[in-house]
C-alpha cells in the first residue's frame, strides 16, 4: 500500500467517525441486559471507593482504557495529543492507532508521539497481526520503544480487512506471529480484536500461545466494517452492509471469555462502551478494564480538551457511583455483587458455554 494511500485512510477514518453513523443502532453490546442490583444500605462514603489498577506494572487511578483510534497525519497528531493530555490528567491507560504509518514512513512518528503531554501513564503502541507477520517480532518491538509505549496492542481485524478493497487477504499463521511475539515482548503483549469480538475457543489458544492482556473489542460500538463501507462503493460497499453487524456483543465476549481463561488474564472490555455505568456493567461480567474511544473522540472534535475533559469525568463518575450503589468500595467486590442477566445476553452465554465445552 502507497504511504499516500494510507495517510488518507486515516484521515477518512476520522472524517467518517466525526459525522457518521459508524455504530449501526441495531448493534447492540448487551449490556443493557445486564441489571446490577441496588444497595439500599452501601454502608460506605465516595470518597471510600478505590477505582485503582495496576498494567504493565504502572497503577491507573481508573480500570480505564482509552483504545488505540489513529495516527499518522497532522490531523491525527492532535487528536492523540489531546485523547493523550486527558488519559494523563485522569490517570488512565491511552493507546495509539495503528502504527503502520511509521512503518512505512517513519517521518510520522511524532503523530504517535504523546509523552510529552502524558509522561507518566500507561502507554500501549498499535500493529495488526498482517504488518506484525511481515515485519517481524524485532521490529514490532522497536516500534513499540520508539514512542515509549508500556505495552503493545496486536489487533485482529479480519472483518475491516475483507470489508477494504486494499485489504489484507491471507491470515494465515496468525498464532505463530502470536507466539513469537511472545517470546520478545512477554506480559507487554496486548491482543485485541477491533469491534468483532473475541470468542472463548480464540481466547483459549491466545492464552495457550502465552497471551496475558486480551481486549475483547466486541459487537455494538464502532463497527470498522461499517467505516469502509462507508468508504466503498459497488460490491464492496454492498457486502460491507451485510457484514456490517458482524460479531459477538462485548458484553456476551466479556462474560464467556473470562469464564474460559480464568483470573490470570486481564481482560479489557471495549465495543460500544460509552458510560460509567457500561464500564460498571462489564466489570461485574468479569472485566478488569474497560476501553472506549469514539465517545471521548467525538467531544473532542466538538469542543477540544475542555469537552474531552468533561465526558471522562462524566465516566468516572458514573463508574464511581454505580459502585456506591451496588455496596462495592473496589471493582472486585462489584464483581461478588448480584447481578440480573435476562434477553439475548443470557441465548449467548448459553451457547457460548455449549460450544467451548465442546471443544475446549
Amino acid at each position: 500500500m502507497s504511504d499516500d494511500l494510507t495517510a488518507k485512510r486515516k484521515d477518512a477514518h476520522l472524517d467518517l467517525c466525526a459525522t457518521e453513523e459508524v455504530a449501526p443502532k441495531e448493534n447492540s453490546t448487551l449490556l443493557d441486559q445486564v441489571r446490577l442490583v441496588h444497595c439500599a444500605m452501601p454502608e460506605l462514603a465516595v470518597k471510600e471507593v478505590d477505582l485503582s489498577f495496576r498494567l504493565f506494572g504502572k497503577r491507573l487511578k481508573a480500570p480505564l482504557l482509552v483504545t488505540g483510534m489513529t495516527g499518522g497525519t497532522e490531523r491525527a497528531w492532535k487528536v492523540n495529543q489531546d485523547l493523550a493530555l486527558v488519559a494523563e490528567e485522569f490517570g488512565v491507560a491511552f493507546g495509539v492507532g495503528s502504527q503502520r504509518a511509521m512503518v512505512e514512513r517513519p517521518e510520522l512518528t511524532p503523530t504517535f508521539a504523546v509523552r510529552k503531554v502524558a509522561p507518566t501513564t500507561v502507554l500501549v503502541g498499535n500493529i495488526g497481526l498482517a504488518q506484525a507477520s511481515r515485519l517481524g517480532v524485532d521490529a514490532v518491538r522497536r516500534l513499540s520503544d520508539a514512542i515509549g509505549a508500556d505495552g503493545l496492542a496486536l489487533h485482529l481485524n479480519p472483518g475491516q480487512e475483507l470489508s477494504q478493497p486494499e485489504g489484507d487477504r491471507d491470515f494465515r499463521q496468525g498464532y505463530e506471529t502470536v507466539r513469537q511475539l511472545v517470546k520478545v515482548l512477554g506480559d507487554r503483549l496486548l491482543v485485541k480484536e477491533t469491534g468483532c469480538g473475541i470468542s472463548p475457543e480464540v481466547a483459549r489458544r491466545l492464552v495457550d500461545c502465552g497471551v496475558r492482556h486480551l481486549d475483547v473489542s466486541g459487537l455494538g460500538g464502532t463497527s470498522w466494517v461499517r467505516v469502509e463501507q462507508l468508504r466503498s462503493d459497488g460490491v464492496a460497499r454492498d457486502v460491507g452492509a451485510l457484514f456490517s453487524s458482524w460479531g459477538i456483543p462485548t458484553a456476551a465476549a466479556v462474560a464467556s471469555v473470562r469464564r474460559t481463561v480464568g483470573p490470570q488474564v486481564t481482560l479489557v472490555a471495549a465495543g460500544g462502551i460509552r458510560s460509567g455505568l457500561d464500564v460498571a456493567r462489564a466489570l461485574a461480567l468479569g472485566a478488569d478494564l474497560g476501553g472506549l474511544a469514539l465517545p471521548l473522540f467525538q467531544a473532542q472534535q466538538r469542543g477540544g480538551v475542555e469537552a474531552l475533559r468533561a465526558a471522562m469525568d462524566a465516566i468516572v463518575t458514573g463508574l464511581t457511583q454505580a459502585l456506591v450503589l451496588t455496596g462495592s468500595r473496589t471493582p472486585a467486590e462489584l464483581r461478588k455483587r448480584p447481578k440480573v442477566i435476562t434477553g439475548e445476553l443470557r441465548d449467548w452465554l448459553s451457547a457460548l458455554n455449549d460450544e467451548e465445552r465442546t471443544h475446549g
